[in-house]
């Protein structure tokens, strides 16, 4: 051997490899290592690679902290990696760490702030509020979606799956709901709560009819749950089984659920009963009621529901009810009209999410778009930056002008809300 090549050979017997390198000192070293690295920002992303394999379950949750302390589009391998781990705590990170890649700040509002642990048993603790959803003009890679729909379908901890059927709902994983539908086969509450809300969000009609042994669940929050997302997905081929869990209705939760369901899939031989519930002494039924009559669209409920809004006093079925005559063709631009009546509820804090979601559905008929752009002229602050979005969600190509508009307002939130919301038409339309 040459004496040149020699040294070289010995020199890299002396220097460890990286890997080596990971795993040398106790856990507690490694840790500290890993957290110095996390402080060296992008740089660092390929020296953390060795210690998301490393033996010792607490340095790969720090491996993991480390990704997300840095963020950003170059963290998504490790963070998949991860997402592959056996521990529930590295796999509940990496979820929250691959969401917050794309919808920067989810960690905060995640489970990941909520967990304890106890030897290698991992507790979190989920939210009511689930709401968040990235905007539909972020891609998010195949990989992701993929790693996310398997860890939901059979990972190692009850609470890393529903964690990760939580995160494909956030990012609209459509080509995970075969995953998500497997889950809903788990008999476990809380998972099977966070898929059908997933579902719900993905939004894909082919989803529901494999929902419908749901519909008739003995827990509560499931049925009611699914009762939702059969109305959402718009699946009438359910039609008989959610009138059925109507009239065997145990709670009024599942009653009123079963309702509303009724409501949205808006069936005529269904006109009698929303006709009868307009009286019910209760605020949602009737609510539900109103709506059902409105999507019917036949004229002869038209007086029937006007009465329904003037004499209301209860703010769910008064929306409802502005929302049903809205629908039934009154678009008078009249200051106590229906249509100013759900504007003006946009700048309720408490109200606007209603007002809104009642908004974005009539958007979609094209006749009552063309009342909308008119009022925009004159509307508020808060009226401005709604309407963008619902007109993001719903609008066509009649909307850009107006979006345009609204992207160039004096008030720089109404701008920017207005050419995000463009951006988002834009990558909608065709």
């Amino acid at each position: 051997m040459k004496p040149k090549l020699f040294l070289i050979v010995a020199f890299s017997f002396l220097l460890p490899s990286a890997s080596l390198r990971a795993q040398e000192g106790d856990p507690r070293q490694r840790a500290r290592a890993v957290r110095d690295l996390a402080k060296q920002g992008d740089d660092s992303i390929p020296k953390l690679a060795p210690y998301i394999g490393d033996p010792d379950t607490s340095v790969r949750v720090e491996a993991v902290k480390a990704l997300i302390e840095i963020g950003g589009p170059k963290t998504l391998d490790g963070l998949l990696r991860a997402a592959a781990d056996n521990d529930a705590e590295v796999l509940i990170r990496a979820t929250d760490g691959l969401v917050n890649v794309y919808l920067p700040g989810y960690v905060k509002t995640g489970i990941s702030g909520s967990l304890s642990r106890t030897g290698a048993a991992v507790r979190a603790k989920f939210s009511d509020t689930n709401d968040q959803v990235i905007d539909p003009f972020v891609q998010v890679r195949p990989e992701v979606i993929t790693a996310l729909g398997k860890l939901a379908r059979g990972g190692s901890a009850m609470e890393s799956r529903t964690n990760a059927a939580r995160a494909l709902g956030v990012l609209r994983g459509r080509a995970a709901v075969p995953d998500l539908i497997e889950a809903l086969r788990s008999k476990e509450g809380k998972l099977m709560y966070e898929s059908l809300v997933a579902i719900q969000k993905i939004g894909d009609p082919s989803a529901a009819p494999r929902i419908s042994f749901l519909l008739r669940d003995l827990q509560e929050m499931i049925q009611v749950t699914a009762l939702e997302t059969t109305g959402l997905l718009r699946n009438r081929e359910a039609e008989p089984q959610v009138r059925e869990a109507l009239q065997d209705a145990r709670t009024i939760k599942v009653r009123r659920a079963a309702l509303a369901a009724l409501a949205m899939l808006a069936v005529p031989v269904d006109r009698t009963i929303f006709q009868t519930y307009l009286q019910d002494k209760d605020d949602l039924v009737r609510a539900a009621s109103a709506e059902g009559l409105g999507r019917l669209k036949n004229s002869a409920d038209r007086a029937t529901v006007q009465q329904a809004f003037t004499g209301e006093r209860g703010m769910n079925p008064r929306l409802s009810a502005a929302f049903a005559l809205v629908s039934l063709g009154d678009v008078s631009a009249g200051r106590y009209g229906p249509l100013q009546y759900l504007m003006n509820t946009l700048n309720q804090r408490a109200w606007r999410g209603v007002a809104s979601a009642f908004l974005i559905e009539l958007s979609h008929d094209p006749a009552i778009r063309q009342a909308f752009y008119p009022i925009l002229s004159t509307a508020t602050k808060d009226e401005k930056i709604q309407m963008s979005i619902i007109l993001a969600r719903a609008g066509d190509k009649d909307s850009v002008p107006s979006l345009e508009t609204l992207s160039k307002d004096p008030d720089p939130d109404v701008a920017a809300e207005g050419i995000r919301s463009l951006r988002t038409l834009r990558a909608r339309l065709p």
